[in-house]
C-alpha cells in the first residue's frame, strides 16, 4: 500500500468519527424534538442521522479492514458496507410514507418545534462541509462506499431544508398536513440514495 493512500485513508476514518460525533447530537436533539412535537418530519430526519451514524461505523470498519489487511480486503468490505447503507434506507423510507400517510388519514399534525428548527437549520452548513471533504477523499480513494456515505450526508442537507421548510410553514399557517406533507417530499431522496448505495452506481 502506498504511503499516500494510507494517509487518505486515515483521514477518512477521522471524518467518518467527526461525522459520528456530530450525529448523535442531530439524531438526539431531532428525535426528542420530533417526539414532543409529533412530528415526522423531525422523526424521519432524526433516524437519518442513527443511519449515518451506522453507516459511519461500517465504513470506518472498511476503512480500517484495508489498513490492516490491504486494498482487496477492502473493496469486500466496501460492497456489504454499501448494502447495509441501501437496507437501512430502504427501511427509512418505508417508516416515512406508513407514518405520514397515516397521520394524513387520521387528520392529525404536529406542534411547531423550535429545537427542531434550530438544530436543522445547523444540520444544512455541516453537512455541506462533511460532504464536500467526503467526496473528495471518496475521489482519491476510488472509493464507492465513501462516496455512498458523502451522498448519505448530502441528503441529509436536502432532508434539513425539507424539515426546515415545514416547521416554517407549521409556524405562519398552523395546516395540520404540512407536517405529513413534507415528510413525503424526502421518499424520494431516501429511496435514491438506497438504490445507489446497495448497487454501488452513487454519483456525486
Amino acid at each position: 500500500m502506498r504511503i499516500a493512500r494510507a494517509v487518505l485513508v486515515r483521514r477518512a476514518i477521522r471524518l467518518e468519527f467527526l461525522t459520528i460525533v456530530w450525529m448523535l447530537v442531530e439524531a438526539g436533539v431531532s428525535l426528542w424534538g420530533g417526539t414532543q412535537a409529533n412530528s415526522v418530519s423531525l422523526r424521519a430526519f432524526g433516524i437519518d442521522s442513527l443511519i449515518e451514524i451506522i453507516s459511519a461505523g461500517v465504513l470506518i470498519w472498511r476503512l480500517g479492514a484495508e489498513l490492516r489487511n490491504g486494498q482487496v480486503f477492502g473493496e469486500w468490505t466496501e460492497r456489504v458496507a454499501s448494502r447495509i447503507s441501501g437496507v437501512l434506507l430502504f427501511g427509512l423510507a418505508a417508516y416515512v410514507v406508513i407514518t405520514a400517510t397515516s397521520k394524513l388519514v387520521a387528520h392529525t399534525g404536529e406542534e411547531f418545534s423550535q429545537i427542531g428548527l434550530s438544530i436543522t437549520l445547523l444540520a444544512m452548513p455541516t453537512m455541506y462541509f462533511l460532504a464536500r471533504r467526503k467526496v473528495a477523499i471518496a475521489e482519491a480513494l476510488g472509493s464507492r462506499a465513501m462516496r455512498a456515505d458523502a451522498m448519505e450526508s448530502v441528503t441529509c442537507g436536502y432532508l434539513s431544508l425539507v424539515v426546515v421548510v415545514g416547521l416554517i410553514m407549521q409556524a405562519l399557517t398552523d395546516a395540520w398536513w404540512i407536517d405529513a406533507v413534507a415528510s413525503l417530499g424526502v421518499v424520494g431522496f431516501l429511496v435514491k440514495e438506497g438504490r445507489e448505495a446497495w448497487t454501488g452506481s452513487c454519483h456525486c
